[in-house]
C-alpha cells in the first residue's frame, strides 16, 4: 500500500504475509533498474496465490547481471516498465505484511524509491526480513543466505536467483523459522510495543532485553 511513512520492520512469525523478491540490473538502489519482480502470498500459513512478472528496464541487462539471474537483454524486451509491473505488485499485496531474505538493506530501497518516483508516495506496508530472523533463530550457522538456510531445511534450491523461485524458498524457510520460533524459549520474550523476538542487550546500567525492531521499536523489558 502507498503511504507517506515507510513501514516498520519487524523480528517475528506471523501467518498472513507476501514474500517477495525482485532481480534487478546491479546492487545499487541509487542507480540499478528493478528487471523482474515476484511474490507468493500466504493465509494462515498455506499459499493462496502468486504474482510474477519481467520487467523492461529501459537499458541494457549488465553481463554480471545475467550471469547470477539468468536474465537476458531479449527476455524483458516486450515486458511492462516497472511502473506498470509495481502498480499490479502494489495491488497484488494491499495492505499485508511483507516477507523477504534481505529486504531491509536490498529490495525495500527498490520498491520504495520507485514507488515514490511514480506515485508520490511510499511503501507503507510493514515488513520481515528473514535475514536478521534467521541470525537470531540460528545463531550457530556459519552463514545465512537463503539458499544456505534452504540447504539446512533440506528445501529444494533449484531455480535460485530467479525472482518466483527465491519466493518459493523464502515462503518454505520463514515457515521453519516460525516452527523454530514457536519451539524456541526466546517466544517467551516478546516485545510488549509492537509484538517482535526481544534480545538480551547491555546497557548502562546492566543488561536489559531490548526489541529487534529497534530504533524503529523501542521496546525493553527487564532482565
Amino acid at each position: 500500500m502507498l503511504s507517506n511513512d515507510l513501514g516498520r520492520k519487524m523480528c517475528k512469525y506471523i501467518e498472513d504475509y507476501v514474500v517477495f523478491d525482485l532481480e534487478t540490473t546491479g546492487v545499487s538502489p541509487k542507480k540499478d533498474e528493478v528487471i523482474e519482480i515476484s511474490a507468493v502470498k500466504v493465509k494462515g500459513g498455506k499459499v493462496v496465490d502468486e504474482f510474477t512478472t519481467l520487467v523492461n528496464p529501459g537499458c541494457p541487462i549488465p553481463d554480471y547481471a545475467s550471469s547470477v539471474n539468468g536474465i537476458y537483454d531479449y527476455m524483458v524486451k516486450d515486458a511492462p516498465s516497472f511502473d506498470k509491473a509495481l502498480g499490479d505488485f502494489l495491488e497484488f499485496i494491499g495492505d499485508m505484511v511483507l516477507v523477504g531474505h534481505n529486504i531491509h538493506t536490498f529490495d525495500m530501497k527498490f520498491i520504495c524509491r520507485d514507488a515514490k518516483k511514480y506515485f508520490g508516495n511510499y511503501v507503507g506496508n510493514d515488513y520481515i526480513d528473514t535475514l536478521p530472523l534467521a541470525r537470531m533463530v540460528l545463531p550457530k550457522l556459519d552463514h545465512h543466505t537463503l539458499v544456505d538456510l534452504a540447504d539446512y531445511y533440506d528445501i529444494e534450491t533449484e531455480g535460485a536467483h530467479r525472482a518466483l523461485n527465491d519466493c518459493r524458498m523464502n515462503q518454505a524457510v520463514f515457515e521453519k523459522l516460525g516452527e523454530e520460533i514457536r519451539n524456541a524459549e526466546l517466544n517467551a520474550k516478546i516485545c510488549p510495543k509492537c509484538g517482535s523476538i526481544m534480545k538480551l542487550r547491555n546497557g548502562m546500567y546492566g543488561e536489559f532485553y531490548g526489541c529487534t525492531a529497534y530504533p524503529v521499536c523501542k521496546g525493553t523489558l527487564p532482565l
